[in-house]
C-alpha cells in the first residue's frame, strides 16, 4: 500500500482527492492499493497512521480540514509521515520555493515525492542535482505535470533517454494562455486585436515557459536555468512596471498597431506567430522567444489552448510530436495520479494496471 499526503490541496490538490475517491469507487480500480493519509493547506492539517475513511474525503473540507483540524505544521506534519511503516509519497501541489528547497529532507528520510511544483526542477541547478543524487538510491520523485500537466512530456523524453535515442530539439508551445491568444490572433482571416485576447500578463514574460524550457533541458543532459536562457519578454515595455490587471488591459490597446505589424510581417511570408520554447540539445542555442511558422508546421494549425510539443531525435528525424490540453485543473491532477500509480507500482503488483 502507497500512502500519500497532499501539500497544498486547492484547485489542483482537490481535484486529485476528487479522483482517488471516484477511482476507489469503481468496481474495476477499488483493489488499487493508494491511500489518503494527509493532507495540509497553510491553516490546517490532518494526518493519520491509517487510511482516511471515503465518508471524510467525500467532505475533505469541512470534514478533515474544517474548524475542529490541527493548525497546520509542515514539520510534524513531514515527521508523522516519515514513521508510517509502509511507503508513503508527499504530493505537492503549492508552486512555493520554500516547500521544493524541502525535497532532498523529505527524500532523506524515504519520502517519495510527486508534484506539479516547478520549482525545485528550475530553480538552482545544485537543487536539482541534490534531488537527482538522492533518487538514485533512494525514493522516487515523479514531475510530469511540471511541463505538460497530463501530458506524457517527461515520460516520452524519459524513454527516449533510457532507450540510448540522441534527443536533438525539443521544440514547443508550452503555454496554455498564449497558444489560445496566438491561435486566436495569428491565424489565417484573423481579425481580432491584440488587446482582446484575454488578460496575459502572466505568460507573456515568458519566465513559465522558460521554467518547462529549463526542466526538459536539464533532464536531457543540459546545465541550464532560466537566468540562462534567453527568453523574449514579449510584454511591452512601458507595460511592464504595471501592476494593476485593469491599468494594464486598459493601456494594452496602445501597442494593437505594433503587434499587428508583427502578425503583418509574418503574413507576407505565409507564416503564423508562435510563442515557442525550444532545447536545443545539438546546436547548444536553446531559447524562448516569439518567432514564425509555416503554415503547414503542425505549430500554426493548432486549435484553442493546446500545447504541442516536438522531439527530434536520431531516430525521429520527423519529429515525434505530444498534442492535448497541457493545462486546467483535471488534467493537471491526472497527471500526478499517473505518477502516484507508477510510485505505487514499485511496491505492489495490483498497481500495474
Amino acid at each position: 500500500m502507497l500512502n500519500i499526503a497532499i501539500v497544498g490541496p486547492g484547485l489542483v490538490g482537490g481535484a486529485l482527492v476528487e479522483q482517488l475517491v471516484a477511482h476507489a469507487q469503481s468496481a474495476r480500480f477499488a483493489s488499487l492499493p493508494i491511500a489518503l493519509v494527509g493532507l495540509i493547506n497553510s491553516r490546517k492539517m490532518a494526518v493519520s497512521a491509517t487510511p482516511f475513511a471515503a465518508t471524510d474525503l467525500a467532505a475533505w473540507q469541512s470534514s478533515l480540514l474544517g474548524s475542529s483540524a490541527q493548525p497546520a505544521d509542515l514539520t510534524a506534519f513531514a515527521d508523522t509521515l516519515a514513521t508510517l511503516p509502509s511507503p508513503t509519497a508527499i504530493v505537492d501541489c503549492t508552486s512555493s520555493d520554500a516547500i521544493a528547497n524541502l525535497y532532498p529532507s523529505w527524500l532523506s528520510r524515504g519520502l517519495h515525492i510527486v508534484t506539479p511544483n516547478k520549482k525545485a526542477f528550475s530553480n538552482e541547478l545544485s537543487l536539482f542535482r541534490e534531488i537527482q543524487k538522492l533518487t538514485q538510491t533512494g525514493p522516487s520523485v515523479f514531475h510530469e505535470a511540471t511541463v505538460g500537466a497530463g501530458l506524457p512530456v517527461l515520460s516520452t523524453l524519459n524513454d527516449l533517454i533510457r532507450t540510448g535515442d540522441k534527443i536533438k530539439t525539443i521544440e514547443g508551445i508550452f503555454s496554455g494562455t498564449l497558444s489560445y491568444l496566438f491561435n486566436t490572433f495569428s491565424a489565417p482571416g484573423a481579425t481580432q486585436q491584440f488587446s482582446e485576447c484575454p488578460d496575459p500578463r502572466d505568460d507573456l514574460n515568458g519566465m513559465d515557459v522558460a521554467r518547462k524550457v529549463t526542466i526538459l533541458g536539464r533532464v536531457a543532459g543540459l546545465d541550464i536555468g532560466t537566468d540562462t536562457l534567453p527568453v523574449e519578454n514579449i510584454v511591452p515595455e512601458a507595460l511592464r512596471s504595471v501592476a494593476s490587471a485593469d491599468e494594464f488591459m486598459q493601456r494594452l490597446p496602445e501597442f494593437d498597431a505594433h503587434f499587428a505589424q508583427l502578425n503583418q510581417d509574418a503574413i507576407k511570408e505565409g507564416a503564423v506567430l508562435r510563442y515557442v520554447g525550444k532545447v536545443d540539445v545539438a546546436g547548444g542555442q536553446s531559447s524562448v522567444k516569439l518567432a514564425k511558422y509555416p503554415l503547414d508546421h503542425p505549430f500554426a494549425s493548432l486549435k484553442g489552448s493546446d500545447n504541442i510539443i516536438a522531439f527530434t531525435t536520431e531516430r525521429f528525424p520527423n519529429p515525434l510530436i505530444v498534442q492535448g490540453a497541457g493545462a486546467g485543473a483535471a488534467v493537471t491532477a491526472f497527471g500526478i495520479f499517473a505518477d502516484l500509480i507508477k510510485v505505487a507500482a514499485q511496491f505492489d503488483r495490483s498497481a500495474k494496471i
